[in-house]
């Protein structure tokens, strides 16, 4: 399989299949297997969210990148106030 490059600020999209080793991470794969860790990522559990790169490690087990819920995500899951009619 080719890896596919990542930057910082890109944005993808992933399906968080598991809970990270830290509290409130979610985890998810590329098509290529590398691992996306999720920050905040845990309540997403199931489903497939947009996420923004922050950081892309170099491990010996390989590529490990790590990611936020883009905005858009974030507020589509706050709860909605009062401010509809």
């Amino acid at each position: 399989a080719v890896k596919s490059v990542v930057l910082p600020g890109e944005e993808l999209t992933v399906k968080v299949i598991q809970e990270g080793k830290e509290i409130n991470q979610g985890v998810g794969y590329l098509e290529d297997g590398t691992m996306i860790v999720v920050e905040n990522g845990r309540r997403y559990m199931g489903e497939e969210i947009q996420v923004e790169v922050t950081k892309v490690l170099q491990t010996n087990a390989g590529r490990l990148i790590f990611a936020t819920p883009t905005r858009e995500v974030e507020e589509r899951r706050r709860p909605v106030g009062s401010s509809r009619s």
